[in-house]
């Protein structure tokens, strides 16, 4: 990871990311935004986050490494690693890693992360699961607060922050 691991995630008003597994939210631009983002990199996800892509396949045109605690599970498309540690070995000569999710992947993730590419959404939706509050952590700082958007009528923008 030649500029260090970086974060991908959209998150509403109170940095709820999901519910029962599945995005909440969804704007049609933040999904093209992704695919812009973190195209021809490598993504590290959760098995549970993998689940709930379109047809729980792997992502096209890029390196999926799923992290998993089961040692048997093989992924047509994709590496598999069972520790965080794991997971940064495997990608550690790769130029562009992003994170790309659920919870438990992100905090796990988060302290050797340099970047986040936010998808504010300003609104809320019921959730279960969160992002870390960024504005609460003293090492990271809001880096471009992004335009003010619109979309199905939900107002978004697609945030920068960075470690400091």
């Amino acid at each position: 990871m030649r500029d260090g691991l970086e974060i991908v995630v959209a998150a509403d008003g109170s940095w709820g990311i999901g519910l029962h597994g599945t995005q909440t939210l969804v704007i049609p631009e933040d999904r093209r935004h992704f695919r812009e983002v973190t195209g021809r990199g490598t993504v590290i996800v959760g098995r549970k986050t993998l689940a709930d892509f379109p047809g729980g396949r792997p992502l096209k045109n890029r390196r999926n490494i799923v992290l998993t605690r089961d040692p048997a599970l093989v992924i047509d498309g994709a590496e598999t690693a069972h520790s965080v540690e794991e997971a940064l070995e495997m990608c550690a000569g790769d130029e562009k890693v992003f994170v790309i999710g659920g919870e438990s992947v992100y905090r796990a993730f988060l302290p050797y992360s340099r970047r986040a590419h936010v998808t504010r959404i300003f609104a809320k939706a019921e959730n279960d699961d969160f992002f870390p509050d960024l504005s609460a952590l003293p090492d990271w700082r809001l880096a471009d607060p992004g335009e003010e958007r619109e979309s199905g009528g939900l107002r978004y923008a697609f945030q920068i922050w960075e470690r400091c």
